[in-house]
């Protein structure tokens, strides 16, 4: 049987959740929204320009955002994989950057999409340095601090990793997720998307641009998804009953989140999922039956 650890939040101010909520977890794919709100949050304060060309490269950091610069993504690369399950110490980033790009771009930035993890390290690599501030830093100004969250942080070591409630913690470098992995309870990972959809932590305008959508298809086999598609960091469409769904999935060794927000439902619901095992569809199937229940 499935064991799902869980929080939901209601637009009318109801939370509750199953499993435990003090158990800190990998939010592996998460963080993505996590870069796009400190980089959306920056271009909001005048701190750099989303569609500025960057220095050197030919797309500019809402396209990194957005999934549409035409970079590849490590995860095509079978030496990446047979590394990470040896065990090995994390490649230096510019050994990975060399091996990702060894055929060059998928297609011109701006001319379709493919998702690429090796865009979201780009993209907090150049939020780092407009900023002045590492990624930890500006996720707890921006993120943490105006929430109240306290579980929340960035892992970049085994043993910070050790501490977490998922079979592959004891042994697994967090170095292997180029962008940042961030870690922390599950009922923290539901305020921090339902902060974002309160309006606590980016302006309407500015949230409005996080959400326009590439729309990328129908149903997925195997996930509740009917319709799908990306904006700035989210993940983005309709989950079956659910109506539509707006968050991010995440995964890793031995165990994977849904963290989304439900505007249909007659209480419009935040929900964060995380379990055991490898496939993304099953948190957000459990997401999906939670938010059903509204």
């Amino acid at each position: 049987m499935t064991t799902f650890h869980s929080y939901c939040i209601s637009a009318s101010g109801e939370e509750w959740g199953q499993g435990s909520e003090s158990a800190l977890f990998p939010y592996w794919s998460f963080t993505k929204t996590a870069i796009a709100i400190c980089a959306l949050k920056l271009s909001e304060n005048g701190v750099l320009n989303l569609d500025t060309t960057l220095d050197g490269e030919p797309f500019t950091l809402r396209q990194l955002l957005a999934h549409t610069a035409g970079l590849p993504d490590y995860g095509i690369l079978k030496s990446y994989h047979e590394a990470v399950a040896a065990g090995e110490a994390p490649w230096s980033r510019d050994d990975l950057l060399s091996a990702v790009m060894a055929k060059g771009t998928l297609f011109n930035p701006g001319e379709g999409w493919a998702y690429s993890n090796v865009g979201y390290m780009l993209a907090r690599e150049h939020i780092e340095a407009a900023s002045g501030l590492s990624f930890s830093r500006l996720t707890d100004e921006i993120i943490c601090q105006p929430l109240g969250l306290k579980s929340i942080t960035l892992a970049t070591t085994p043993e910070q990793f050790s501490r977490l409630h998922c079979e592959a913690a004891g042994h697994y470098h967090p170095g292997w997720v180029y962008h940042g992995c961030l870690t922390g309870n599950v009922p923290e990972a539901a305020k921090l998307l339902q902060g974002l959809f309160s309006g606590r932590l980016i302006g309407a305008e500015t949230l409005a641009q996080m959400q326009v959508r590439y729309p990328l298809g129908g149903a997925i086999e195997g996930r509740p998804w009917t319709e799908c598609g990306y904006g700035i960091g989210l993940m983005m469409g309709a989950m079956a009953q659910a109506g539509r769904a707006v968050g991010h999935s995440g995964g890793g060794p031995s165990c994977v989140n849904a963290v989304y927000h439900f505007p249909d439902v007659k209480d419009p619901l935040t929900v964060a999922c995380f379990t055991a095992g490898s496939h993304e569809g099953v948190p957000e199937a459990e997401a999906v039956r939670l938010a059903g229940e509204r």
